[in-house]
């Protein structure tokens, strides 16, 4: 069944085995010359009325002291306003500030953003995705050390491959149009059957456990990307695997912004989160090749994606799909990375889900 246009898809399967251009917060005003400020500001009080003996006078200090505040203020906010729209969290700070790389897994959804209708000049307004890094800059790799049969620097060269395989599967502009991804089948053990089975039925006659995109991202060719801009948050850990193997796991959530390829002005996003597991396995202890992994397991999360027969490409609704769309499914925040892919799907009992933002 097809639910709604911003219907989520959840699918698991296993294998066998920050600003730029030297500004401070975007104000001309240099920190010391802003502490002077406060500082006269404060220091200016030495004319004011001295603490009188009689009592009834006190109130009339109080009153010149609230009206001395009321003037600083007044002055800040002449002089400073880009601080004090800072203070009460508005600005271009609040939706323009780039997050910090993302190291563990959040402890909530990201907040809600201002309902704004995307564009081609700004495809992620409105969106989480605005602040996220762009392609592979938003994927974390870790610090390195020797692990399982590897070194240090075999462990970083693991690292980087790893997250190759992740850019040349949902970042590759030939991929994205739905050329093979021969690239990213290079990194992968030519000798783990099933998985070379997977392959070679996918691009030719994708079904449900054959479908390309468990792995890799292709577009249906009535969408067009917006630009070259794919928004990206999500990271690589590892440890030791089984036989001395290193364990690579990576978490990314991929942004989108699509329009249809006949023309117009509509953008919309389609929102991937893919958890993708591989073994770096010990040559010695298992039949692999120099420079590839073997694939542990994988799950996909999708967001106005397709969400019904599997056609083996992602298929987002524009506004006229939308509007005949039946309804359904429980509602789930597609930016939400505080819980598993696997967590999630067990949280409702449907396969499709409608999103409660793009």
């Amino acid at each position: 069944m097809r639910s709604t246009s911003w219907g989520v898809a959840v699918t698991e399967q296993a294998g066998s085995q920050v600003n730029a251009g030297g500004e401070q917060g975007g104000s001309s005003v240099p920190d010391d010359e802003w502490d002077r400020f406060l500082k006269e500001s404060v220091e200016g009080t030495a004319n004011a009325p001295k603490e009188p003996a009689a009592r009834p006078k006190r109130n009339r200090r109080s009153w010149y002291a609230v009206a001395l505040l009321v003037v600083v203020a007044l002055l800040v906010v002449a002089l400073f306003p880009d601080r004090v729209t800072g203070w009460f969290g508005g600005g271009d700070d609040a939706d323009g500030t780039p997050l910090a790389q993302e190291s563990e897994q959040p402890a909530q959804a990201p907040p809600r953003e201002v309902a704004a209708r995307p564009t081609r000049e700004e495809p992620f307004r409105g969106s989480p995705a605005a602040r996220w890094a762009s392609g592979a800059d938003g994927i974390t790799l870790p610090a390195t050390k020797a692990t399982g049969w590897m070194s240090t620097a075999q462990v970083q060269q693991a690292l980087q491959q790893t997250r190759d395989f992740l850019v040349t599967s949902n970042l590759d502009r030939g991929v994205l149009r739905g050329e093979r991804p021969a690239r990213a089948i290079a990194l992968m053990n030519p000798h783990q059957r099933d998985v070379q089975d997977f392959l070679a039925t996918a691009f030719s006659a994708p079904d449900e456990k054959s479908d390309p995109l468990l792995l890799f991202s292709r577009f249906d060719e009535r969408a067009r990307l917006v630009g070259d801009d794919i928004r990206t948050r999500g990271r690589v850990s590892y440890a030791a695997g089984a036989d001395g193997a290193l364990r690579v796991t990576t978490d990314v959530t991929y942004v989108y912004p699509v329009t249809p390829a006949g023309g117009g002005d509509e953008v919309t996003r389609t929102i991937v989160r893919r958890e993708v597991v591989v073994d770096w396995n010990d040559p010695k202890k298992v039949i692999t090749e120099p420079g590839t992994f073997s694939l542990v397991s994988y799950s996909l999360d999708m967001t106005n994606g397709g969400c019904g027969p599997t056609t083996g490409r992602l298929t987002p609704q524009f506004a006229a799909a939308r509007s005949t769309a039946p309804g359904g499914g429980p509602e789930v925040d597609p930016y939400d990375r505080s819980t598993s892919i696997a967590e999630r799907k067990e949280s409702r009992d449907e396969e499709c889900a409608t999103a409660t933002r793009s």
